[in-house]
């Protein structure tokens, strides 16, 4: 447990376990849960007396438990990192986890709050089991409302506080939502004082030799990538400024002397002029340390942007590079062209920065060629590292609210909205709901195919299939690459 010290006003917390996922485990790559850590010093900076619970490096909900008894909250908030891919994949064993954590403050009397994707996306589900409330989206000022009320006596009615979701006679209220924060520079720096330091160096350093720590510049993004599901900013973004992200930089080197930083954001710099406004506020305080990011193949051509990178400290850059195939890209409503990937590439390793590549496989509609396409596209521009992650169908109910806990999208932990009958983890908006016939991983054909919205299996006499049973796999021409170049991985669960 990390910076919680006897009786606390609020405990915070979140349900993301590392131990919990074993491939991840394996990499030994933790990081610090920065949205909770910001949840942490807005409070602070409210007048409210807080501790944390850092589930990243804990064994198992039991020292949950030991935190509650020793802090004696009168809250306990489980409060996702929504800067974290690895959080906001909303796997199932971390929502059971979050209801266990659940369960658990109640029964030390604590009066529970929840706050992340898959909490906002599935609102009773968290009421079902045991929270008291709920927090909508963006959730720093919500909660401060909340615990105005709940440990001030704030005379603000619960239906007056935007973004809460609670049960009111029986039934779920929701409040309006609350409208994002615009002005991030106004929010304190994460409350890092909570984090044990020295554990995090040392699992870091034991395993690569360098300490990494994360920092956020931004929130949301503005494209639409019809396979990315965005519960919290949706289509909005906003931008801290290039001084006040370098401040932190800087003080963060100060004071704990990193090694690298990640950059979480979705898109690093999409502001024009913002990436070499940093480089310059990066160089006037002296606060060069390398780091990696994520950009749009597009964007990074632009200006000065790729130099400017070099000179703030990029060591390597992420590009949603996807597809090697322009059909791909458009079916995906990416908005980039296979010609952008080329030249990123080629432009980064000129200016010795290093490239990583997140690939798509499977994407409905994919060909033999497309692949190939993508495949060249690797040989030919020879990135230094490379995320793959593959689409396949997921069951969706039409009383089911869009989903962020069943994802497919395995790379980036978003998912989309979701359909009756088929759809995909990649392109749930392009089909539409018409059958009860469903492929999935877990249930077969009942009807003939042909009723199907995502027609997985184009055969007029329907094929009563289960994955690992499909006579007719072969001409599935959604599982044609699945089951012949990933037979025996997750691909083949379509």
């Amino acid at each position: 447990m990390s910076g919680a010290p006897d009786n606390v006003e609020v405990l915070l917390g979140q349900s993301y376990y590392l131990r919990f996922d074993p491939k991840l485990w394996a990499a030994q790559q933790p990081y610090p849960p920065l949205g909770t850590l910001y949840a942490a010093s807005y409070l602070r900076e409210r007048g409210h007396q807080v501790g944390l619970f850092d589930a990243m490096l804990a064994e198992s909900e039991a020292e949950w438990d030991q935190a509650l008894a020793q802090t004696r909250p009168k809250i306990a908030v489980l409060y996702e990192d929504n800067f974290n891919y690895l959080s906001k994949m909303c796997l199932l064993r971390m929502r059971e986890a979050a209801f266990s954590m659940t369960r658990m403050a109640r029964e030390r009397g604590c009066t529970v709050v929840v706050a992340g994707s898959d909490a906002t996306d599935h609102a009773q589900a968290y009421l079902d089991a045991g929270a008291n409330y709920v927090l909508i989206g963006e959730g720093e000022e919500t909660l401060g409302d909340l615990l105005d009320v709940l440990l001030h006596d704030a005379s603000t009615p619960l239906q007056d506080i935007l973004g809460l979701a609670y049960a009111r006679d029986g039934q779920l209220q929701v409040n309006a939502r609350r409208p994002d924060l615009k002005d991030l520079d106004a929010l304190p720096f994460p409350a890092w004082d909570l984090v044990d330091i020295d554990r995090y160096r040392a699992i870091w350093q034991t395993h690569h030799r360098y300490y990494s720590m994360n920092v956020a510049t931004s929130r949301g993004c503005p494209y639409h990538c019809n396979w990315c599901a965005k519960p919290i900013w949706g289509q909005r973004y906003h931008v801290r400024s290039a001084a006040n992200v370098a401040e932190e930089v800087a003080w963060l080197k100060r004071t704990f002397n990193p090694d690298h930083i990640w950059f979480v954001d979705d898109i690093f710099g999409l502001i024009p002029g913002w990436v070499e406004d940093f480089a310059d506020e990066i160089e006037a305080r002296d606060a060069r340390l390398p780091f990696k990011s994520l950009q749009r193949a597009d964007l990074i051509l632009k200006g000065n942007t790729i130099d400017a990178l070099r000179r703030a400290g990029a060591q390597r850059v992420w590009v949603g590079a996807e597809s090697g195939s322009q059909k791909i890209l458009d079916a995906m409503d990416k908005g980039t062209r296979v010609e952008d990937i080329y030249a990123t590439a080629q432009r980064l390793h000129a200016a010795g920065i290093q490239v990583g590549f997140f690939l798509q496989f499977g994407y409905p509609g994919e060909t033999r060629e497309d692949l190939e396409r993508t495949l060249n596209m690797v040989r030919d521009c020879h990135p230094d590292d490379i995320g793959m992650s593959v689409s396949y169908p997921l069951r969706a109910r039409a009383s089911t609210p869009p989903s962020s806990t069943s994802s497919a999208a395995n790379r980036t932990g978003k998912t989309p909205r979701t359909w009756p009958c088929c759809t995909t983890a990649r392109s749930a908006r392009r089909f539409t709901a018409g059958s009860t016939a469903c492929c999935t991983a877990n249930s077969a054909h009942s009807a003939p195919a042909t009723n199907c919205a995502l027609a997985i299996h184009p055969r007029a006499d329907g094929c009563g299939c289960t994955p690992r049973s499909c006579a007719a796999k072969s001409r599935c021409r959604f599982s044609n690459w699945n089951w012949s170049a990933a037979r025996g991985r997750r691909a083949k669960a379509w």
